[in-house]
């Protein structure tokens, strides 16, 4: 995957997420490239990559951030130093008020919460805010179900039969979001429903938020045709097209190292126990799921010593299975995760209290420095 560095170097502690600078710079590139060539908006989705010690490279490329909680919009406010593209499921009144100052655009995923806060957003005179609304497609080429708006009975985004012919009065925006790690290929047929579902009120909006999923700096993307996609789109409705990319910009861009600490054996099953957790540090293997790449580990090959992977909490179904490597493993040998940067670091947990991995980065002269480490206090100070 290109990554460069020692991974076995005793400077790294285990557990560590380490970011690649000049891996995530290359991807911020590309990003940027579509940007100035399609003439669109491309932000930093920090529900998949919110590191934000990295945000001044961001920065660099970018037009700033889409968040999906209050929380998310302060990071992108003073971290990042630009007003938040707000879209999330549901609002508050306690959290609403403080989104206002923070926040350029903010999309709502209902009728009813539009109701609800349009007298605020607009009675808010210090800055001039653009509302949208969520629509459903109702179409997905996302797999599973977990990750798919679209499916019967979502609670995501606006059906078409809910709109009518007119968008509410003080909408400016329609935003969708239903693909996930998916290329632009998908996005052009998903385009083709919501130009079928929605035509008459693109033709009314100023702007289109075409979400995330969007695997731009995936090696086999299609740049090209992503670029002359938009174009079109764009010029057809003339209105400005923002799109957020969350696994793109994170996307081979760094590693989680970790540490064997113990090797058990299960009825025949040699199973290494691991110093991180994939329930708490890498829970997309089990949830989507998927088998990450490990730096010389392969598809399980009966004549190679094979492993089973066993996480450090107390989850029976922490562990993940079964890989072989060339050589035996030994206690204190590293196994170093690839492409753990994206998504992956945003949702751990402290569940179990296990220990948390540090996170660190590698710049562009090959210097390695830790960014955060973390102790008992974050875990107690997280609880009451």
């Amino acid at each position: 995957m290109g990554y460069s560095f020692d991974y076995n170097s005793p400077e790294i502690p285990s557990p560590c997420y380490v970011l690649e600078e000049p891996l995530l710079e290359r991807n911020l590139k590309l990003l940027n490239r579509v940007r100035r060539e399609a003439g669109v908006t491309v932000l930093c989705a920090l529900k998949g990559f919110a590191m934000w010690s990295a945000f001044p490279l961001v920065k660099q490329y970018l037009n700033g951030a889409t968040a999906s909680s209050l929380n998310e919009a302060k990071l992108c406010f003073e971290e990042l130093g630009t007003l938040a593209h707000v879209c999330a499921p549901v609002y508050t009144d306690r959290e609403f008020d403080q989104l206002l100052p923070i926040s350029s655009h903010i999309t709502f995923n209902s009728l009813s919460q539009w109701e609800r806060f349009k007298g605020k957003l607009q009675a808010f005179e210090d800055r001039n805010i653009s509302a949208a609304i969520r629509i459903n497609p109702e179409y997905s080429e996302v797999e599973t179900d977990l990750y798919n708006p679209c499916v019967p009975g979502s609670r995501l985004g606006v059906r078409p039969e809910h709109l009518g012919e007119q968008l509410p009065e003080g909408i400016e925006g329609l935003h969708f979001h239903s693909l996930c790690e998916q290329d632009s290929f998908v996005l052009e047929r998903t385009l083709e429903k919501v130009e079928e579902k929605y035509a008459h009120l693109l033709h009314q909006a100023k702007w289109l938020n075409i979400g995330g999923g969007h695997h731009v700096t995936r090696k086999d993307y299609d740049v090209d045709h992503l670029i002359s996609l938009l174009k079109a789109f764009k010029e057809k409705f003339d209105l400005e097209i923002i799109m957020e990319p969350g696994e793109a910009v994170g996307w081979q861009t760094g590693v989680l190292v970790s540490t064997v600490e113990d090797i058990v054996e299960s009825k025949g099953i040699q199973v290494l126990m691991l110093d991180v957790s994939f329930s708490a540090h890498m829970p997309d293997c089990l949830e989507m799921p998927y088998r990450p790449e490990i730096t010389g580990g392969m598809v399980l090959q009966q004549e190679k010593p094979s492993y089973r992977l066993g996480g450090g909490t107390c989850l029976a179904g922490d562990f993940l299975g079964d890989y072989s490597f060339e050589k035996e493993l030994q206690v204190g040998d590293r196994l170093v995760f690839e492409d753990m940067i994206h998504y992956t670091m945003v949702k751990t947990t402290m569940f179990n209290g296990v220990h948390h991995p540090a996170i660190a980065k590698v710049d562009a002269t090959g210097k390695f420095s830790v960014v955060r480490e973390f102790g008992y206090e974050d875990y107690r100070d997280r609880l009451s």
